[in-house]
């Protein structure tokens, strides 16, 4: 019985110390797995590659936009506000806001089609135009207002005559954009199950039916995406409409053609406040539409 009383001793000792069982050891709260799960480096490229991007991230995007941030504070935020609320300011993000909205709302048609036409039909040609689709990611914007001021401009062959004006404005935006939503939009429709088309067609539904009802909720997260970089791009475009456009105050001024004006008459600290405006604008847009997309994918999937 003593030996007994003295082997428990003897474990309970080595185990926990004296009189100290091993539940009673102290644990690592829920708080510290937590932040320590924080730190916690997974992956192939381990802390090294993590850290670089993380340096290079900061270098290119970050520290550019601190600066800009900052420049555009010199004057305090009574300064700041005054320079994003003068009347030719606003002037010119209104109709850089309108006209990209405008343009936006094209491109979800036109870029949906062109991408279903390349995806689903077939015709003489099809490489090339597929290829044509990414040309304005090549071609230099300032290139492609030249040659839309030659078709549209004072001396259109078509006697079609957009220049310094509002419509002008949008062709050349929708022709610097449209990339965006088709590029998006391709690759769901390749992966699309046409089974599930075919289905709906064998039991009576329409093509308007089927393609309300199962064709458009798959492609909505691509859409809603490519739609948001369409936008982003188009309010801070300057190559395409500085000549297409001309720059006029109150009717075809861009908020990027403002800012350029601004830097001319030595205003940098105004130019740079516009120029965060522009930035605030399209970084809530992406996030706004990062989520709807999620949210619309994830509805996709559980349906």
């Amino acid at each position: 019985m003593l030996d007994t009383v003295s082997d428990s001793s003897s474990n309970a000792g080595t185990e926990g110390g004296p009189g100290v069982s091993v539940d009673d050891k102290p644990r690592p709260t829920a708080g510290r797995g937590r932040i320590r799960s924080w730190f916690r480096v997974t992956g192939s490229v381990g802390p090294l590659g993590i850290g670089t991007s993380v340096l290079w991230l900061s270098i290119i995007v970050l520290l550019p936009l601190a600066a800009l941030t900052a420049k555009s504070l010199e004057n305090g935020w009574s300064g700041f506000w005054d320079a994003v609320t003068a009347p030719a300011a606003l002037d010119a993000l209104k109709v850089t806001v309108l006209v990209s909205i405008v343009v936006t709302l094209i491109n979800v048609v036109m870029g949906t089609l062109i991408a279903w036409v390349l995806v689903r039909d077939e015709f003489p040609g099809k490489g090339v135009v597929n290829a044509l689709i990414d040309l304005p990611f090549a071609l230099p914007t300032i290139v492609a207002s030249i040659v839309l001021l030659a078709l549209y401009g004072p001396q259109s062959p078509f006697d079609i005559h957009l220049n310094a004006t509002q419509p002008g404005l949008v062709v050349a935006l929708a022709f610097v954009t449209l990339p965006f939503v088709v590029r998006a939009v391709q690759p769901v429709l390749i992966e699309a199950d046409k089974d599930v088309e075919q289905a709906a067609a064998s039991l009576g539904a329409d093509n308007w039916t089927t393609f309300r009802t199962i064709i458009l909720p798959t492609l909505a997260p691509a859409i809603v995406s490519g739609s948001g970089l369409a936008f982003a791009r188009a309010i801070g475009e300057y190559g395409s409409v500085v000549l297409i456009g001309g720059g006029i105050p109150k009717k075809t001024q861009m908020a990027s053609q403002y800012i350029q004006q601004q830097i001319e008459v030595d205003r940098p600290v105004n130019a740079a406040a516009v120029s965060v405006v522009l930035l605030a604008i399209s970084l809530a847009t992406l996030f706004v539409l990062r989520v709807t997309s999620e949210r619309l994918a994830r509805r996709d999937r559980e349906s």
